[in-house]
């Protein structure tokens, strides 16, 4: 019989279709798993409530855990409560900087109404001399950057609370 703890190791396996080097668990839409009897029933959050990813991500977790042998497997999505980047794990936010895209700052974004966007490190060189170019980068959930040293663009992870 499969533990609770062996399905989220299998999910360890499941990658974001958007950004390839992060696990759902490292994302943390993974929002509970439980087995009952001979199911699994894995309940996920989307990072925002029109993610094109998720019918995907969806697929992928029921292909994985069937792969391991579990034989019948639902997929419940939730959007209450909303995702946040807090739930992305120390692991995923390091994963991101590695691939070069900067994960989100600590505190949320409310620059498009109040202020000056973030100052944001570059992934490159590390400099905060660095400007936003567009609010929305490759997804609708990263910002487009440019470091003003090393001339390099990347994108942001937006800080969602």
């Amino acid at each position: 019989m499969v533990t609770e703890k062996e399905i989220w190791n299998y999910l360890e396996e499941v990658f974001d279709p958007e950004i390839p080097v992060l696990t759902v668990v490292d994302l943390g839409v993974i929002r509970s798993v439980e087995l009952i009897e001979d199911k699994c029933k894995v309940v996920i959050t989307p990072t925002y409530s029109g993610c094109p990813a998720m019918k995907l991500i969806e697929e992928e977790i029921i292909a994985k855990l069937n792969e391991k042998g579990i034989s019948t497997v639902s997929v419940e999505l939730t959007l209450s409560p909303a995702w946040s980047t807090d739930w992305i794990t120390e692991s995923g936010k390091q994963k991101l900087l590695e691939y070069g895209i900067a994960p989100p700052q600590d505190e949320v974004d409310k620059s498009v109404l109040f202020a000056e966007p973030p100052k944001v490190p570059c992934p490159q060189c590390k400099s905060v001399n660095t400007r936003m170019v567009s609010l929305f980068g490759s997804t609708a959930c990263k910002s487009q950057y440019q470091c003003n040293d090393c001339l390099e663009p990347f994108d942001y992870f937006k800080c969602l609370k």
